[in-house]
Formats: C-alpha cells, structure tokens, sequence
C-alpha cells in the first residue's frame, strides 16, 4: 500500500476508485465498504484509493479536543495495508479547506488531482463549504465530470455507525469482548517505553511504562488487562495495569504491561499491545505485600485465560 501525505502529492498517473471518510478502528462495518472498494477496483482497473483526513474535522471546526479515536494515525495505516488496500491519502484538514465549495472539491480535488473515476460512498455523504451538497449532486457531477458514483445503502451505513457507537462504550466500560467482536481485531495501544518508577521490579514483576503520545487515543476503563505483543520478532503475552497506582498513591494515570517470561531492555522502543480480555478493576491494597499477592493472582488468571 502507499501511503501519500497530502493531497497534492498523489501520483496523478493512475486512475483511482475512490472512498472519503475518517474511517475511525477500520472496524467491521467498515471492513464491508472497503472490501467492496478493493474488489471493485481489480475488476475495473483501478487503484483502491481512501481518502481520509487529519486532524479530524471536528477537532478543527468544533475545537472538540475532547473527541477520542480508536486508532492513531500509524494505527490506522498498519491496519489499511493488511486490508489490501493500494492507496491512502492522508489529508491535513484545515478550516481553508473546509471552505471548498462542493464542484471545487469534486472538480479540482477528486477528479483533476486523483483521477477519480468511481466513488463508493453513504446515502447520507454530505460535503463542500458547510456540508451543504449531498449524493445526489455528486451523481450529477459524476454525469458532468465523467465518474461513476455507487451508494451505500441505509443499512450498512447505520451498521458502521452502531459498529463505532458500540465500540466507544464497550472500551469505557472496558468490555472488551464487545469492543474486539465489532472491531474483527483485537483493541492495540501504540506508545513509547519510558523509565517508570521502578516499583513492579521492586515487586519481582517489572514492568514497561507506555506512554502515547497522541491525546485524542481513546484509553479503556481503567484496569487489569491480559495482553500481547510482538517483541523483537517473538510473541509474549502478560497482563497491563491501566490507572493511577492507588496503593503507592499514584497522583498520574499510566499504563504498565508486565511481560511473561520477559528479561531484555524495551527502554525507547515503541510497541504495539493489543488488548484480549479485562480481569479486575484497580484496587487499593494495604500494603505492597498484598498488591504481590494480587499480582501472582493476577498472573494465574492471565495465564488461564491465554490457554483456554
């Protein structure tokens, strides 16, 4: 897949079938438009193309910094090209361009920048200045500019927009069985590994310390979770404390994953974790005995669960 930043650095040589939206944890919902996407592309030539954009329109028109995403930008692309999609356009997304009229954008953008000849879109697309044209002047346009455009129906937009809606509420409530099922993958956090406070080692269970970087990353309930991940090159599992360390009177949140069978150095490196199943809540112990104690429970139950 390739992966183009910005619009005006598309490669204008290849004729494109084209998709528009944020498509936020590329979760089974959407899964069935971009299938659709692919396929039709291959059997007419063209290049599967999703345009998407960043920062997300409402973080720019609604100042909504309190909107929080299931994938990161990097999150987003990884699971894209697994898809088998050929190209993403990642777009930044300002309040000027906001203001194209809905024939610029169809005209100048769509179809004299990425040689759009199909777009597969929702009944219910609306674009342009003020979101103020809907599908059927895109059919029109499509009639003028010489591009096919096939809706979506009702039915499949209302089960992408359930699919997100589900999504978003099984992770605040750390349901993580719900949350995994309408995402067809398990829910991953993708961050850095910083020096913590050195007291899982302290414990006998040291652990790495993720920090993500991007704000807007929708963070689980808080919680005990069994996890994976790839480290150099080899699976591990191990279970992640997501919260504020209540026993030695932690005063900010952190996410911490203790690795099963795990030793080497993971101090700067960036790994993905994905998220199987939720244990337990976080509890204040009485004192860091009875938090070890909890701990090799903890493990048990972990480890229970992964050879199930």
């Amino acid at each position: 897949m390739v992966t183009v930043q910005s619009i005006s650095n598309y490669d204008k040589k290849q004729s494109t079938a084209i998709t528009i939206g944020t498509f936020d944890g590329v979760h089974i919902g959407h899964r069935k438009i971009l299938e659709r996407l692919i396929n039709d592309a291959k059997k007419s030539g063209l290049q599967s193309t999703v345009l998407t954009f960043f920062p997300h329109p409402r973080m720019v028109l609604q100042k909504d910094t309190q909107i929080k995403l299931l994938n990161t930008i990097q999150e987003k692309v990884k699971i894209l090209e697994l898809i088998g999609l050929d190209c993403l356009i990642i777009h930044p997304f300002t309040a000027e361009f906001s203001r194209l009229s809905s024939i610029e954008f169809v005209r100048d953008i769509l179809v004299n920048e990425l040689k759009t000849k199909k777009i597969i879109i929702g009944y219910d697309h609306r674009f342009g200045r003020n979101r103020n044209a809907n599908i059927q002047d895109l059919i029109a346009y499509g009639t003028t500019l010489n591009f096919e455009v096939e809706e979506i129906a009702a039915q499949e937009i209302d089960d992408v927009s359930v699919s997100s809606t589900k999504i978003r509420k099984a992770l605040n409530k750390g349901d993580m069985k719900t949350a995994n099922k309408y995402l067809g993958y398990h829910y991953m956090l993708t961050g850095k590994v910083e020096k913590g406070k050195g007291l899982g080692r302290q414990l006998d269970f040291p652990t790495a310390n993720l920090s993500i970087e991007e704000d807007y990353k929708l963070i689980p309930k808080n919680g005990v979770y069994v996890v994976k991940s790839i480290l150099n090159e080899k699976l591990y599992y191990g279970m992640m404390n997501i919260g504020f360390n209540p026993t030695v009177d932690g005063s900010s949140k952190s996410i911490e994953i203790h690795f099963f069978d795990f030793r080497d150095d993971l101090y700067g490196q960036n790994i993905q974790v994905d998220i199987l199943e939720r244990i337990r809540d976080e509890h204040k112990f009485n004192s860091l005995e009875e938090l070890k104690t909890q701990l090799l429970k903890d493990k048990e139950t972990s480890l229970s669960l992964i050879s199930a």
